[in-house]
């Protein structure tokens, strides 16, 4: 309902996590798999976990496609830490006493009372399990976030209006610099995404930055066979103009 009313006051699309979901699941895999891949904490897929990989990478790069053009409200798993690195972007977090959460949760899930605080519990574990594995840091620390609404004594108007408020600060508005730094990391995300698609790459995994069409690729791979895959593939992404392969030794199998 926040994320809904605050799009509507600032005149922004709302794009949540199922969005996301079936723009990723357009590449060919299974809309059930790519949930699971963000929902489930650590152990769930681990015997797969290049198979888990494959599905983050999907998942980030479709998110950055859907909100690189700003104007956007994203509600879902950890959006700011897919997108983290800088850009007019503001870092909420919504909390509520147990009490507020359970009263939801029966009513959503139309469920018991010990249900509903199960359910929260499990939600709570697993997402903190999820950050600390793929970024290492805690999902409750407040440094993560710009603004911590808690609801206990505020309505959900009051707290669209106070994020409403936020949003519209110089400090978040999308200038040409942060433009730039949305196509840079879009760019980033597509060659990543076209490596862990193409056959030919599909099995090894790598750290990818861009800067103005000039792409970094770091990780490793088996051979100069392995290595000039990586520089077909993501050559041929549009946008790029220049390859640094410079810290993508041969010689290493992919994790």
């Amino acid at each position: 309902m926040l994320a809904e009313c605050l799009a509507a006051g600032l005149g922004y699309r709302c794009i949540d996590r199922d969005t996301i979901v079936q723009r990723a699941a357009r590449n060919g895999v299974s809309e059930e798999e790519l949930r699971d891949a963000i929902l489930k904490p650590p152990g769930f897929l681990e015997r797969f976990k290049h198979k888990r990989y494959m599905y983050l990478v999907l998942f980030q790069a479709s998110l950055v496609e859907e909100v690189r053009a700003g104007n956007a409200v994203y509600h879902g798993n950890a959006g700011h830490l897919l997108l983290r690195g800088g850009g007019p972007i503001l870092r909420t977090r919504v909390i509520a006493p147990l009490e507020f959460r359970t009263a939801m949760a029966m009513a959503r899930l139309k469920c018991s009372r010990g249900e509903a605080v199960s359910h929260i519990q499990r939600v709570d574990r697993e997402r903190r399990q999820w950050t600390h594995y793929l970024y290492g840091v805690d999902w409750g620390d407040p440094a993560l976030y710009d603004i911590v609404i808690n609801l206990e004594h505020v309505g959900i108007q009051q707290a669209c209006e106070v994020i409403a408020n936020m949003a519209r600060q110089r400090c978040f508005e999308a200038t040409a610099g942060c433009q730039q730094w949305m196509d840079n990391l879009a760019l980033a995300a597509r060659v990543r995404a076209r490596l862990a698609l193409d056959p030919a790459t599909s099995h090894l995994e790598f750290e990818v930055t861009a800067g103005q069409g000039r792409v970094a690729i770091r990780g490793k791979v088996a051979g100069p066979g392995e290595l000039e895959d990586v520089r077909r593939i993501a050559g041929s992404v549009p946008g790029v103009t220049e390859l640094d392969l410079d810290q993508l030794p041969a010689g290493g199998a992919g994790s």
